[in-house]
């Protein structure tokens, strides 16, 4: 009797303690739930640039309502941009009659690097200080077929009779490369290639003018002048785009330098290789 007491005693001791820990879990308060944050992220700050409403050609004068103000994000806002200060009319007033060195699209932002202040043409506004634009006349056969467009790069290339060699029996003619990778400012008034307007493809891949305007040193305008005047046939060579910016290395070699001007007996100082000629100069 005892042993079965006992036994009865401790499952009834279990069954309590079972029941108590059941009821305290119970009566616990419910865990707080878990909310997302709902903090929404800082919005992107802004700034508003000044920026082109319409194409503006190269040599193309800015107007005042060919500019407007629009919202910029502010990482992406340039040294360059014109971000708005105040009312921003006294940063439009001086920008009005300026003119564009390279096309503006609109939507661009105006940048001050593209941009000539100048009361003057559009040519003398864009020549690069110390040099000197010299024309010179071209045909399509003398012109790379009229592929030759402003802003490339070419040599010019002299051709003369020989007069001294033909009498000889020797080659009637000479040539001669007289000026290395200089640049092409304008075909007849044309400034620019058609493509870069946003116009067809087509109409920009070649232009057929009578004269090549091109940037030249003093000495190499000098040069052009008196070849101009002695040579049977001057012809642009186009070069490629890749060396356009090298130097050929027999660039000493080929190049002929006329100096000084034409002398009272129509004759012109020719050194070549270091060696001094005079060559008369056909009137």
């Amino acid at each position: 009797m005892k042993i079965t007491r006992v036994a009865v005693l401790a499952v009834a001791v279990g069954a309590g303690l079972v029941a108590a820990i059941i009821a305290m879990r119970l009566s616990a308060p419910a865990p707080a739930p878990v909310t997302a944050s709902s903090e929404a992220p800082a919005a992107a700050t802004t700034a508003q640039v000044l920026v082109a409403t319409k194409d503006i050609p190269v040599g193309g004068r800015l107007e005042a309502a060919s500019m407007t103000w629009q919202d910029w994000p502010t990482t992406g806002v340039s040294d360059r941009f014109i971000a708005k200060q105040g009312t921003g009319d006294q940063q439009v007033q001086p920008l009005v009659g300026s003119i564009a060195r390279a096309t503006i699209y609109s939507g661009e932002p105006i940048n001050q690097a593209k941009l000539i202040n100048s009361d003057r043409g559009y040519m003398s506004a864009i020549l690069p200080a110390g040099m000197r634009a010299v024309a010179l006349k071209i045909t399509a056969d003398t012109s790379a077929g009229g592929f030759i467009l402003p802003n490339d790069r070419v040599d010019v290339i002299m051709t003369r009779h020989n007069d001294d060699a033909a009498t000889n029996g020797g080659n009637a003619f000479l040539t001669e490369t007289i000026l290395n990778n200089v640049r092409v400012l304008a075909i007849d008034q044309t400034v620019q290639n058609k493509t870069d307007t946003g116009t067809n493809a087509d109409q920009g891949e070649s232009v057929i003018g009578q004269t090549a305007t091109l940037e030249l040193t003093p000495e190499q305008a000098q040069i052009l002048t008196v070849a101009q005047q002695i040579s049977d046939r001057l012809t642009l060579a186009l070069r490629s785009v890749a060396d356009s910016h090298v130097t050929p290395k027999d660039a000493a070699a080929d190049a002929v330098h006329l100096i000084g001007s034409t002398r009272e007996n129509g004759a012109v100082t020719v050194v070549r290789n270091g060696v001094p000629h005079d060559v008369s100069v056909i009137r």
